[in-house]
């Protein structure tokens, strides 16, 4: 895999970056019976009220049905495409089962069209594979997750992205997320061996501002550009700190600069064996 670079015939193409799909997706269209239309949110609530801002617009995308729960144990599927999601960073493949059902599956890296894997209890430690957290050895990179037992995957499903199986204790297996926090989880819970394929996505660059338009992304403004009525850093003659110790959103709620904003009673604190690193140290 290669990043694609373009001649610098306008400002904007001269900072463009792409991953090259060439020689690496195998199809151009989806498979039909596995897609549809979906209404996406663009930051609004069932009120249509915004809760998420920044959101709107962007491309029409068709829908891939990918299956995060697996619930097929024990029957070896092979991997007969590589496609391009447009919902999503990673790589995505139709799994044709033994029994004669297809499905798409979020692909790992290196995986290659015509490779079998499989989903069960006592399986290979084989990139691909599928099992529970409670038999993979430690050290051993992972991605899709689950954070509950047969709840589908929720965690390392990022272009790129892997967990890693720090230990095992009571019942419960202690993972380091892609985000640097480490984290319980109980060892029933399943987990694919190895990481998430197009690792190289994080090289892109997308050269202008159109191109965020074009994937949903609408423009942030800075809160020490507006006015005071509009935010607690607006305001002032000329250009102005933010006048105050630390930063906060626009609800006055801490944001950024590696400032703490979990609740203090959330459920899953004590689940949480080191939070997540953030700012330069990182």
């Amino acid at each position: 895999m290669a990043i694609k670079t373009y001649k610098p015939t306008s400002k904007s193409r001269r900072n463009m970056s792409n991953v090259s799909y060439k020689g690496i997706l195998t199809k151009n269209k989806p498979l039909k019976s596995l897609t549809s239309g979906v209404k996406r949110s663009v930051g609004r609530n069932s009120f249509g009220r915004i809760t998420v801002r920044h959101k709107g617009g962007g491309h029409k995308k068709l829908y891939r049905d990918i299956d995060f729960k697996y619930d097929k144990p024990n029957i070896p599927y092979k991997i007969v495409s590589v496609e391009y999601d447009p919902n999503r960073t990673g790589f995505i493949g139709i799994a044709s089962y033994k029994d004669g059902e297809k499905r798409y599956v979020l692909l790992p890296k290196g995986i290659k069209v015509g490779e079998e894997l499989l989903t069960g209890e006592n399986v290979e430690i084989k990139q691909g594979n599928r099992l529970p957290l409670k038999g993979i050895p430690t050290g051993t990179f992972v991605y899709n997750v689950e954070l509950k037992p047969l709840g589908g995957a929720k965690i390392g499903r990022s272009a790129g992205n892997f967990v890693q199986v720090l230990a095992k204790d009571a019942g419960f297996v202690d993972l380091k997320m892609p985000s640097s926090e480490v984290r319980k989880v109980k060892e029933t819970c399943w987990a694919s061996i190895g990481s998430v394929s197009n690792e190289e996505k994080r090289l892109e660059k997308k050269g202008k501002a159109g191109k965020s338009r074009w994937l949903g992304i609408r423009p942030t403004v800075r809160g020490t550009a507006m006015n005071p009525v509009d935010h607690p850093h607006g305001g002032g003659e000329g250009r102005q700190g933010r006048g105050r110790k630390r930063a906060i959103s626009k609800w006055g709620k801490p944001t950024g600069k590696g400032q703490k904003s979990r609740r203090a009673k959330k459920y899953s604190n004590k689940l949480i064996v080191s939070r997540r690193k953030v700012g330069k140290k990182r």
